[in-house]
C-alpha cells in the first residue's frame, strides 16, 4: 500500500503538540510524501488557537517545498446534536475539515446519543472526515456510524495514535467499523494525529489493520492527491 499524505497533524499552535509546521512538513518531505493537511484543534480545546488563527491559514503557500499544504482543522463536535465549535464561515473558508469527539468539549454520552452526536456531524457537509470513531471513550454503534457515513458519502478515519499509543481498546472498533467501511463501499482515511514531527507519517498500525481485512485500496483517500481531490468536490458539492 503507497500512501502519500498524512491527513490529521498537528503543531504547536494545538497548545499540548510539541513541533512546528515546517517541522513536519519537513518530516512529510523526507518521507516522500505529496500532500500534508495541517489540522490543529478547535477553539474549545483548552490550549488551542483562537478561530482567527483558522481564518488565517490561509496566508499560507499552496506548497512548502515538494508537499502541498492542506490548510485544516481538527474541529470539536460539542453536543449530541453534532455541532462543531467553529463556525460554517470559517471552515467553509479551509481545504480540509476533520471533526471528532474528545472528552474536555463533549459531555459524553449514551451509546445511542453518541452515534447520533457523530452522525449528525457527518450530515454537515462542511465535515469532511469523522476522526478516531474507534475511540472507546465515547462507544457508539458501528452499524449506526457506517449507515450514517453511506448514507451521507462521509469519510472515517482508522487512527494510527489510537492503535498504538492513545485511546486503548480502540482496535476492535476500528477493525469493524473498517469491515463496514468496506462493505459500503465508504470511504477511509489514515491519520497519524501526530503531536511531534517523528509521529508524522507513521501509519504502520492502521495500514495494517486496513490490511488484514482487504481493504481496496481505492477506498483510502490517503493514497491518491486525485482521489482525495474528487472526494472533497463531492462534499462541497452538498453544501
Amino acid at each position: 500500500m503507497r500512501l502519500v499524505m498524512d491527513l490529521h497533524t498537528h503543531t504547536i499552535s494545538s497548545g499540548h503538540a510539541y513541533s512546528t509546521l515546517i517541522e513536519n512538513v519537513q518530516a512529510a518531505e523526507k518521507l516522500g510524501f505529496e500532500a500534508l493537511a495541517t489540522t490543529d484543534h478547535g477553539s474549545s480545546m483548552p490550549g488551542a488557537p483562537h478561530e482567527y488563527h483558522f481564518y488565517n491559514l490561509l496566508s499560507l503557500p499552496k506548497r512548502i517545498g515538494n508537499v502541498r499544504i492542506l490548510r485544516g482543522i481538527e474541529a470539536n463536535i460539542i453536543d449530541r446534536q453534532g455541532q462543531l465549535d467553529m463556525s460554517l464561515d470559517l471552515v467553509g473558508r479551509l481545504d480540509i475539515v476533520l471533526a471528532g469527539l474528545h472528552y474536555v468539549c463533549y459531555s459524553g454520552g449514551t451509546v445511542e446519543e453518541n452515534s447520533r452526536a457523530m452522525a449528525q456531524a457527518m450530515a454537515n457537509p462542511f465535515v469532511d472526515i469523522i476522526v478516531h470513531p474507534g475511540n472507546p471513550e465515547f462507544e457508539i454503534s458501528p452499524e449506526i456510524i457506517m449507515e450514517a457515513a453511506a448514507k451521507y458519502q462521509c469519510a472515517v478515519e482508522i487512527n494510527n495514535s489510537s492503535l498504538v499509543y492513545t485511546r486503548k481498546g480502540s482496535k476492535p472498533f476500528c477493525k469493524k467499523i473498517a469491515e463496514l467501511a468496506k462493505e459500503y463501499g465508504t470511504f477511509v482515511s489514515i491519520g497519524s494525529d501526530a503531536h511531534f514531527v517523528d509521529r508524522v507519517g507513521e501509519f504502520d498500525g492502521a495500514a495494517e489493520l486496513l490490511q488484514e481485512i482487504g481493504m481496496p485500496e481505492e477506498l483510502i483517500l490517503n493514497t491518491s492527491q486525485k482521489t482525495l481531490d474528487a472526494y472533497l468536490l463531492q462534499r462541497r458539492a452538498r453544501r
